[in-house]
Formats: C-alpha cells, sequence, structure tokens
C-alpha cells in the first residue's frame, strides 16, 4: 500500500533523512519507532505531502507522492504531533469544519460526525467549546477529525504525547479498535505503545533504519547476551563473589532486594551454555536458598538500546 524508496531530506547542511526505505502493508499497524530528534517526523510530514524529499520517492496505492501530493493528501488522515485545534469551536462545529475542507458532501455529513463521535467517545463532550477539554479529549478530537474523510491510511505522530497514565490506555485502546479497520502508521519513541498496539515496527536512528520486522523478529536477531534472574536467600557480597568466579559468568548485578539477605541478580552468561543446573549446586553448596530462577528473554527495549544508543 505504501512504498518508502531511498528517501533523503537535507535542511541546509544538516541531514534529516538519509536514504531510508520500508513498506507498509495494507490493515497493517506499523510502529516507526525511534529517539527524539532520529528524523520520525520529517519522514511523516513527507508522506503526507506537507514538505518535499531533497530526494527519494514515496509511492501510495501507485500514486507518486512528489507528482500526486493533493491526491495522496486525500488519502491520508493525519494527527500531528501538536493538533492544529480551535479552542473557541465546540467540537461539532470543529468536525463539521475539518468534515467540509475534506469535501465530505452535505448528505454525508452528520453521519460522518456520529460515526467518528461513537468510535472516539466525544459523544459527552460533543457540544463543549474544545478549550474546555482535557488533553485527552482533545487528542480524541484529534483522532476524529484525522479520519472525518473516512480515509483508509491514517498517521499518527506521537499521539499519546502529554497525556496521563490512564488517557495513554484510552488512547492506546482507541487505535488498536482504529487498526481493526484502517493502515496505520504509529510515529511514536515510547517502547510500550509499539508493543501494545503495533504488528510490525521499523526503528530510525540517526535519519537511518536500523532494523525493521515484527517484535520476534527483532529480538530473535539481538546480539544481546543470555541473562539468568536468580533470587537468593544468602549474605550479598559471599553470593555475588561465588556467581562470579562460575564457568561462563560474565557478570552478576544485584537487581532487587525482598527482605533481609534475599535478594534478586541478573547473571549474565557469556557463550550458549546452559549453566542454570550449576547456579544450583553452587546455592546449595554453599548452604544458600534458591527461591526463583528463570532466563529473562531479550525485550523490545533491549533491541532498541542495542540499535539507538551511541
Amino acid at each position: 500500500m505504501i512504498t518508502v524508496e531511498n528517501l533523503t531530506k537535507r535542511f541546509g547542511e544538516n541531514t534529516a533523512l538519509s536514504g531510508i526505505s520500508f513498506e507498509v502493508k495494507k490493515g497493517e499497524v506499523l510502529g516507526f519507532l525511534g529517539p527524539n530528534g532520529a528524523g520520525k517526523t520529517t519522514t511523516m510530514r513527507i508522506l503526507t505531502g506537507l514538505i518535499a524529499p531533497t530526494s527519494g520517492n514515496i509511492k501510495v496505492q501507485n500514486y507518486n507522492v512528489l507528482d500526486n501530493s493533493l491526491e495522496i493528501r486525500r488519502m491520508i488522515g493525519y494527527l500531528p504531533e501538536s493538533v492544529p485545534l480551535y479552542e473557541d469551536m465546540k467540537v461539532f462545529e470543529y468536525l463539521k469544519f475539518m468534515a467540509e475542507m475534506r469535501g465530505v458532501s452535505k448528505s454525508e455529513l452528520l453521519d460522518k460526525i456520529r460515526k467518528m463521535s461513537d468510535l472516539c467517545g466525544l459523544k459527552r463532550v460533543i457540544r463543549q467549546p474544545i478549550g474546555e477539554l482535557s488533553k485527552g479529549y482533545r487528542q480524541r478530537v484529534g483522532l476524529a477529525q484525522a479520519m472525518i474523510s473516512d480515509t483508509e491510511i491514517l498517521v499518527l505522530d506521537e499521539p499519546t504525547s502529554g497525556l496521563d497514565p490512564n488517557q495513554i490506555v484510552e488512547i492506546r485502546n482507541l487505535i488498536k479498535k482504529i487498526g481493526e479497520n484502517k493502515t496505520v502508521i504509529l510515529s511514536t519513541h515510547i517502547l510500550q505503545e509499539v508493543n501494545a498496539t503495533c504488528d510490525r515496527v521499523v526503528i530510525i536512528n540517526n535519519g537511518q533504519i536500523v532494523a525493521q520486522g515484527t517484535t520476534d523478529e527483532l529480538t530473535a536477531k539481538s546480539k544481546r547476551k543470555e541473562i539468568i534472574y536468580a533470587k537468593v536467600k544468602g549474605p550479598l557480597h559471599e553470593v555475588q563473589e561465588k556467581l562470579k568466579l562460575m564457568e561462563n559468568v560474565e557478570a552478576v548485578v544485584r537487581k532487587d532486594k525482598e527482605d533481609e539477605d534475599v535478594y534478586g541478580y541478573q547473571i549474565t552468561v557469556g557463550g550458549s551454555a546452559d549453566i542454570r543446573e550449576y547456579i544450583f549446586m553452587t546455592i546449595v553448596k554453599n548452604n544458600w536458598s534458591l527461591l526463583e530462577m528463570r532466563r529473562e528473554g531479550v525485550s523490545l527495549e533491549d533491541v532498541f538500546r542495542e540499535l539507538t544508543v551511541e
């Protein structure tokens, strides 16, 4: 549905994007993940036809963004990081205005507003001025305006920025619901956002794509070494020293404390050896108690840090 080909964008001597390429399939929710300043918003603005690339191209349903920016804008609903809302307008008035701006016919107008009001949970505030709404409801209004013309593609740039934890959960659930029927690109620096809502991930850093795939595919490629978590009842420093002396153990770090002389340890293992049995034997030999032991799998956060921390 969307193909990004060798996209480059320069602002003077600063290169914001350096030859990035990726695809978005019809009906998927794609997480566009990167640290602040990585090039996410620049990519979204080129994709939605707001700025032109220096070189490279984007095709949306076979339309070239360079030659068909107006057609592409009609096909994409866009929620920028800072939503341009008119605070003196009531929610209904604003949605009506945006629908008319996007060419929704008079015969469909009320039906579109009603559908967006239902989908985005705006019924109880539909007659309130936008300036009186909470940040969470403003984001809902922003999502509603992005979808008011019933576009197949939705581009969301940092949709939960500045929201409180309850509002974040509400918006994420809403995005998941929207993603059942639309193609969604979600630009974010928040890992939980991607885990909660996305089918596939593209990671960008310093204007370059450094990884893409499903979460399982990315974690499988990680170079992070195996880590074993063990909760042991025994004297802290003695336990650490004995575990460090074990073969194939590269590091032992205290992770948490449950009680007096009860600590959790992260044990980093070099190579592919399974040393869980030897950990158990070491603990028993020293008359300590092993209360818990597990392998800690590689997370998206581990992959993200591996690829973006310099």
